[in-house]
């Protein structure tokens, strides 16, 4: 299970890293099938120079789990979420979704941004999953974290844009956050990091997809709060179909996984 000083590094600097969360033979059985899905986008996606700044960051499909038996298995993990939960301390925790990210050869950086700001839920009990299903080196776009950024929740309300990139890149410098770069990573090693993380990638500067799945949880019993943003009401009606503000998160869409 979790170290302790793995368990201290996520509450005090809002991520980690856990090694060897899945071993090769588990990865080699899921690497073919999310990169199966990932790659029909591809076939039909534009140019990577004719797409947004956000486009070029990287492929994106979300609740794969629902597409693919073999990725349902690699989602709906009792051991992953395990992990998931002890890092936020509770006892359980419901599924949000999960989203394959695969950065293409060439693909630009990852803008600074906070995932929260997307989610109508508390973000301090929802926590992200970033697993490589290949070896990744810094060159292929590493996860840089602002340490700290959790404990000052929305720190802006600008979603994953070149605007969100200038504006948190000041705000970085001004406030002088410390930055933590996890750097290489072996195909099932993983980082989480907290829903209110800022967090930023760059770009792929190999000739290597940037394999990534990842998978977002929230502590069982967390209730929907208003939308404060277009993004928030957008995620109410696509991962918690049928909540309103002040239900329990629990649609169909939220199973719950762990029971540590």
């Amino acid at each position: 299970m979790v170290s302790m000083s793995t368990t201290e590094q996520y509450r005090r600097d809002g991520h980690t890293r856990v090694e060897g969360l899945m071993d090769a033979a588990e990865v080699a059985v899921y690497r073919p099938a999310v990169a199966a899905v990932v790659e029909q986008a591809r076939a039909v996606a534009p140019p990577l120079a004719e797409r947004s700044t956000y486009d070029k960051a990287f492929l994106q499909l979300m609740n794969l789990w629902r597409r693919d038996a073999t990725i349902e298995r690699f989602v709906r993990s009792p051991h992953l979420a395990a992990t998931a939960a002890a890092l936020l301390g509770v006892e359980r925790v419901r599924l949000y979704h999960d989203q394959a990210l695969f950065k293409e050869p060439g693909g630009g950086f990852t803008p600074w941004h906070q995932d929260a700001i997307y989610w109508p839920l508390d973000g301090n009990r929802c926590i992200t999953m970033w697993m490589p299903l290949v070896d990744v080196v810094p060159e292929m776009g590493a996860m840089t974290f602002a340490d700290g950024t959790h404990r000052h929740g929305a720190l802006g309300g600008t979603v994953i844009s070149d605007a969100s990139e200038a504006d948190f890149d000041s705000l970085v410098a001004e406030r002088g956050f410390a930055l933590t770069t996890h750097g290489a990573m072996r195909a099932g090693d993983a980082t989480f990091h907290d829903g209110w993380t800022l967090h930023r990638a760059t770009r792929n500067d190999t000739d290597t997809m940037r394999t990534v799945m990842t998978v977002i949880w929230f502590a069982d019993g967390e209730r929907v709060r208003e939308p404060s943003n277009t993004a928030q009401r957008n995620d109410l009606v696509t991962w918690l179909p049928g909540c309103a503000p002040g239900d329990l998160a629990a649609s169909p869409l939220n199973p719950v996984i762990s029971d540590r």
